[in-house]
């Protein structure tokens, strides 16, 4: 539709039909900057956000209609899971019976999905991430930027690196983080809940409110990309030592302590190694209120009960329970215990190392709240 300004009376002038071409030029021209999205990864947490991300799409201007979904491959019932998902609309393993968008296109072949993408969401297990960049090392669109929606952070002996920072400086693009309290599959079946989005850029803060925000999904976007994702990351920590006070049937004050005691050191941890991180992040949805979901009903409480109340590791349990996902919280108590202890630091998280104790030195679950 040619814009109002060049309308007098409901015709076009003769004026107004000088500046046809270079109008059709434009409008041509526009279509080259729609932003173009691939969503990195397909298990639980990667299938329910690309519903959310392929109706989106459809609603705004500014994104091709098409959505790449890159999948891990797998075989399901003798057929390969990407044509499942492409001829059914469904990822029948890792979230079956809900209707994904017929606009998502799944793909096997990591290099083919990013190609021509604009922007990049990282939903993939977090040992898995620094492979995948490596494979993506100069096959990203110049343009790109990048999204993470991983929850944990590289933490060992030598340092610590937020998951944005390994895909920003591995693949030399902006990245922002969104995390807060989704449990998967309620965010699948539509019920309400908020989530936040890290962004350093407001343009891009303010697209990627229009890629995800929904009536149900609601989006607060904030300007503390750390602080947003180390709450993402150490949650799954302090929701271990929830499962563990169920299984002892400690009751509901003794959950509530740890809890507290998980969020103090969690704010400890971040304002302490990060600059800049804001106190108000952590009231927003990726702090206390993912920390309080995760502690109800997240698959790392659930394990960490089971670990009690069967006496089985927390490996056999992950196998067991998980069908083929994997646990955040084991693995973040490990690299966080390693970082604090190369500083002699653990006395100063004793949450943080009670959960690596008995998780990692078999401790008894009991000692958890033994001296805190």
């Amino acid at each position: 539709m040619l814009p109002l300004i060049l309308r007098h009376n409901g015709l076009i002038t003769s004026k107004s039909r000088q500046l046809l071409p270079l109008i059709r030029t434009f409008s041509c021209s526009k279509t080259q900057f729609e932003e173009r999205v691939c969503i990195i990864g397909s298990g639980n947490w990667g299938s329910a956000i690309s519903k959310i991300i392929g109706n989106n799409v459809k609603k705004h201007e500014e994104f091709n209609k098409e959505v790449k979904l890159w999948v891990h491959e797998e075989i399901i019932n003798g057929e390969k899971l990407s044509q499942v998902i492409n001829k059914r609309h469904e990822n029948v393993k890792y979230l079956p019976n809900i209707q994904l968008p017929s606009n998502l296109i799944a793909c096997a072949d990591l290099q083919e999905s990013v190609r021509d993408a604009t922007v990049l969401a990282f939903v993939v297990p977090h040992q898995f991430l620094k492979g995948i960049c490596a494979d993506l090392v100069n096959q990203v669109n110049p343009k790109a930027k990048a999204i993470s929606l991983i929850k944990g952070i590289d933490a060992s002996s030598k340092g610590i690196r937020l998951f944005s920072e390994e895909i920003s400086e591995t693949l030399g693009i902006e990245t922002s983080v969104l995390s807060g309290a989704n449990i998967a599959q309620e965010v699948a079946s539509e019920h309400f809940c908020e989530t936040t989005i890290g962004s350093r850029i407001k343009e891009h803060g303010d697209m990627y409110r229009k890629l995800f925000d929904t009536e149900y999904f609601r989006v607060t976007v904030v300007d503390d990309v750390a602080g947003v994702e180390i709450c993402g990351a150490l949650k799954n920590i302090v929701a271990i030592g929830a499962g563990i006070v169920d299984g002892l049937k400690l009751g509901e004050n003794t959950k509530a302590a740890i809890m507290r005691i998980g969020l103090m050191e969690t704010i400890k941890f971040a304002t302490t190694f990060y600059s800049g991180v804001k106190m108000e992040t952590f009231f927003e949805s990726c702090g206390v209120a993912d920390l309080i979901t995760t502690c109800a009903g997240g698959r790392n409480r659930r394990v960490a009960e089971a670990h009690v109340t069967t006496g089985k590791s927390f490996t056999v349990l992950e196998n067991e329970m998980l069908n083929g996902q994997k646990l955040q919280g084991t693995l973040a108590a490990k690299e966080v215990y390693e970082f604090l202890a190369a500083r002699q630091m653990t006395a100063e998280y004793p949450l943080f190392t009670k959960v690596y104790d008995i998780v990692y030195r078999n401790k008894s679950p009991s000692t958890l709240v033994e001296n805190l």
